[in-house]
């Protein structure tokens, strides 16, 4: 075992009883790995809009306001009412943070499997994260190849399984081409890679042209800008071309993922061979997967009634895909790390230095394009 410190820095998130949210760090006593665990010292982790979701919840930003504790910044915000009926259930309990990373095993259990990885550099899923240190089981680990970069592995679970898990899950429903939203993050640029690998007709819903021409360049053939006054009739007309009847929305809030229904449902009744008052009998289903816009979702009912609208978290998917599809999935990400699945960062910042004040609302602002990667151990 490597000489540790004594205690491991963790931040934690805590909403108070009185309609506070309060982000700090905190020192733990080291953990020591069971039998079938490794101790990880975290060389990076990626700021996923999921665990923005963890780390401010239902906070009013506008709000937040710094201090320090132990010589330690601590991040404190008030929560309005929506927002503590929202978070209810964790009201009291002060939760880690993080839901992937990258390091090196620095200590290992004495089962086989543990002793395995001793050495070895990881990625991993399992949350708590955001610390020096990470206790976890083996199956919670990725194995990378000798020289790995950590920024490389630091984004191998959350956006690589999810862009293979959109279509994988267009397969299994029996659709055969896939719209997405926000499709110039680094979620989308690896789903353009691998639909285009794969042979997937794929319509990407960007908001600006320089997302328009990244997308371009990355070989993207149906590409929308949301900010056309005509967006509406090239989002139809891409449809018509490739025949999507499913799509997935990073958004959320607002009236895109209506839109994409309306406009599936348009493409549907285009191929009609007779008129029905209750619209196509073509199916159409949009899953909403983030919270870009926290507002209402708008539907404007247009797109008959053959259609669905749901919600899509990565962790069901994979527990229904089963034992030999994720193995499946995990293998394809660390044979493509550096070229389909490669994640670009636009800020590398310390573990502290994420609870900097103007550090947070930049962050937190989620613009595309921009991605924090915290490097716990510099």
């Amino acid at each position: 075992m490597t000489d540790l410190p004594d205690t491991n820095l963790v931040m934690l998130t805590l909403v108070k009883p009185e309609g506070e949210l309060e982000v700090f760090f905190e020192r733990r006593p080291m953990p020591t790995p069971k039998p079938h665990e490794v101790l990880v010292k975290v060389h990076a982790t990626p700021i996923n809009p999921s665990d923005l979701g963890l780390l401010f919840g239902g906070a009013d930003m506008s709000t937040a306001r710094a201090s320090t504790r132990d010589g330690l910044p601590v991040i404190t915000a008030d929560v309005p009412p929506p927002g503590m009926r929202a978070m209810s259930g964790r009201i009291g309990e002060a939760l880690p943070i993080g839901n992937e990373g990258s390091g090196v095993v620095v200590a290992a259990g004495d089962s086989p499997e543990a002793q395995a990885l001793l050495g070895k550099t990881v990625a991993m899923l399992g949350g708590e994260i955001y610390a020096e240190y990470r206790c976890l089981p083996v199956g919670m680990c990725l194995p990378l190849p000798d020289g790995t970069d950590p920024a490389d592995g630091a984004s191998c679970f959350v956006n690589p399984l999810t862009s293979q898990a959109f279509v994988e899950t267009m397969r299994m429903e029996g659709h055969s081409a896939i719209v997405h939203t926000a499709a110039a993050s680094n979620l989308g640029q690896m789903l353009v890679k691998i639909c285009a690998a794969d042979g997937v007709p794929l319509v990407n819903i960007v908001r600006s042209e320089a997302q328009v021409k990244l997308l371009k360049d990355l070989g993207a053939e149906h590409i929308v800008n949301s900010s056309d006054d005509d967006f509406q009739d090239k989002l139809i007309a891409a449809i018509v071309e490739t025949g999507a009847t499913l799509g997935f929305d990073a958004i959320g809030g607002g009236k895109l993922a209506g839109q994409m229904l309306a406009a599936m449902e348009v493409a549907a009744v285009k191929r009609m061979a007779t008129y029905s008052r209750y619209g196509s009998d073509t199916f159409k289903q949009v899953y909403i997967y983030g919270a870009l816009d926290l507002g209402p979702t708008i539907l404007n009912r247009s797109f008959g009634l053959t259609w669905s609208l749901s919600g899509f978290l990565l962790t069901p998917f994979l527990q229904k895909a089963g034992a030999e599809v994720v193995g499946r999935l995990r293998q394809r990400v660390v044979d493509e790390l550096t070229t389909t699945f490669k994640s670009h960062y636009s800020h590398d910042i310390s573990l502290t230095e994420a609870l900097d004040l103007e550090v947070a609302h930049a962050y937190n602002a989620k613009r595309t394009g921009e991605k924090y990667l915290i490097r716990p151990n510099g």
